[in-house]
């Protein structure tokens, strides 16, 4: 038991790790623009993490972790914010190579504007819950200010990905949450969020694994085009 939340991040990120040497794929030689990205990211979303673990927000169950701690959180807890990243990018990186994912421009803002004030609006009347007034607020500041602010041609093709993405994210996140296992390995206080539970999951997490998403594939992409060859950047143009 002490092993279970390490063996999920194990196997969340060992088949897109053993598939990026692929000669198709390839995604290998992203790395330099990726890992740079998710640290960046994984510093904002660990201490993200620490101050609500600190606040009571969420706790952790010791009986599937090593005890290996780092501030607030386990060492578990760290990795994850690296490996659910790894595995989710290489899937946008390889649905965007392979297919035509790209939205019309003006679906895509109507749509980006639409889903942001619903957010905005459930964030206000949820002000009191902790989880879900921060998640829906800072969710919809990242999708306003990717497509209007910095204008990224590649949301509706996060979203796309995204959505087939929660399929992997209900088992992940399930058994994180106490299903299919005796005990949840992350509980969450319901005082904090809406209380309404995709099986054992709250239903923040969407968008807050979709917020971390976001600024995973934005950061890489920034870092491609700062530093990528001609062609790397041409391609991210597209």
């Amino acid at each position: 038991m002490k092993y279970t939340y390490l063996l999920i991040d194990f196997f969340t990120i060992i088949v897109p790790f053993i598939f990026s040497f692929h000669p198709k794929i390839r995604f290998d030689k992203k790395w330099k623009f990726f890992f740079p990205a998710v640290v960046l990211v994984a510093i904002i979303f660990i201490i993200w993490d620490d101050i609500f673990t600190s606040m009571g927000v969420w706790q952790f169950n010791n009986d599937y972790l090593l005890d290996i701690y780092l501030f607030n959180l386990p060492i578990e807890e760290i990795l994850f914010f690296i490996c659910i990243p790894y595995s989710c990018v290489f899937t946008y990186y390889c649905l965007d190579k392979f297919y035509n994912l790209k939205w019309n421009s003006r679906l895509e803002a109507i749509f980006c504007l639409i889903f942001s004030l619903i957010l905005i609006v459930i964030g206000i009347i949820f002000i009191n819950q902790i989880y879900t007034s921060v998640t829906m607020f800072t969710t919809a500041i990242v999708c306003l200010s990717l497509k209007f602010l910095v204008k990224v041609e590649w949301f509706g093709k996060a979203i796309f990905v995204y959505v087939i993405l929660l399929i992997p994210f209900i088992i992940v996140n399930g058994i994180l949450t106490g299903s299919w296992i005796e005990a949840p390995i992350v509980s969450y206080n319901p005082s904090e969020n809406m209380g309404i539970r995709l099986l054992t999951i709250p239903v923040e997490d969407i968008f807050y694994g979709f917020e971390m998403i976001l600024l995973n594939i934005y950061f890489m992409h920034l870092f491609e085009k700062k530093w990528g060859s001609k062609e790397e950047k041409l391609i991210v143009a597209k």
